[in-house]
């Protein structure tokens, strides 16, 4: 048995919860999707007919559901979304064009941070991590994201660009297929901006793009809640945070703030979470009640490491 597996947790119980369905992932991902259409449709009419201004929550609530297309986009990365492989890779590869985070790419990147965990030299969201900022103010612009947001776009486009590929997670056998979707994905977005531009349209703008820079304050604190503060051994219940939310957070970020229970077996996937959470929640070592108390620890945390 591994060393963060509860003793509760048995082998037939863990068998059973690690079945995969495409349905729960079906749902899941019909009711992120509608939600985004609906308001983009919202948003768009209001922009048209009323003036931009006056569809600023609704950009603000659009912000929210489509940075948290990351989530689908983390879940399929691990296969365990959707029973069937084929599901899994299609619907990864359509958030991961929405949030601009290669599919392939951010699965090799993410795989070592499993592996890697809290390790300093070898987990990738450290070792590639935007350096904090000195400052109070630099540190309040790089908790909104958007900073984190340009530096993948710059990676994407020197892959694509250079078609060369150094990071040390990305074995050589997988460059040629990161630096190909890499070149995939800037050429799909310029047709896209070719088509706005020939239909003399700005939707993409406002039911997408704008959101995706609004929705990246609401991400990068969920993503610093999951580890920042927490412990560098190797179990994952000493090195992750869970963080206990409302049932609308959970729905729309696929059960991640069970995250703790999520890098002690990778394998549930996020349907099961809320059961395997129940089985060890005794285990549990960082405990965070609701993400703004999370985030205000957080950011005291980096504070006393700027001092």
């Amino acid at each position: 048995m591994a060393a963060s597996e509860p003793a509760l947790a048995t082998r037939e119980m863990l068998q059973i919860l690690a079945r995969r369905s495409n349905g729960h992932a079906a749902l899941r991902v019909a009711s992120h999707m509608g939600a985004i259409g609906l308001v983009g449709l919202l948003i768009w009419w209001i922009v048209a007919e009323v003036g931009a201004v006056w569809a600023v929550p609704l950009l603000i609530a659009q912000g929210w559901l489509v940075g948290f297309l990351f989530m689908p986009l983390h879940e399929t990365a691990h296969k365990t979304a959707f029973e069937s492989r084929l599901a899994n890779v299609v619907v990864g590869n359509i958030c991961a064009a929405a949030v601009v985070l290669p599919y392939e790419y951010y699965t090799l990147f993410h795989w070592a941070h499993h592996r890697h965990t809290q390790d300093p030299e070898r987990d990738p969201e450290l070792v590639a991590a935007t350096p904090v900022p000195a400052t109070v103010s630099g540190l309040g612009i790089w908790f909104l994201g958007v900073r984190q947001l340009l530096g993948r776009t710059r990676l994407l486009l020197r892959h694509a660009v250079t078609g060369r590929v150094i990071a040390p997670w990305v074995p050589a056998g997988k460059r040629a297929l990161v630096v190909r979707e890499a070149r995939v994905l800037v050429a799909t977005y310029a047709t896209f901006l070719i088509a706005s531009i020939a239909l003399e349209t700005t939707i993409l703008l406002w039911v997408w793009l704008a959101p995706l820079i609004i929705g990246q304050a609401f991400l990068r604190p969920y993503l610093l809640a999951e580890h920042s503060g927490c412990g560098h051994s190797r179990d994952a219940f000493e090195n992750t945070r869970t963080t206990f939310t409302s049932g609308v957070v959970r729905w729309f970020t696929w059960n991640m703030p069970y995250h703790a229970e999520h890098h002690a077996h990778p394998n549930i996937p996020f349907h099961a979470l809320p059961l395997l959470h129940a089985v060890v929640e005794g285990r549990l070592v960082h405990r965070g009640e609701g993400y703004r108390a999370v985030t205000r620890q957080v950011w005291r945390w980096f504070r006393q490491r700027q001092t």
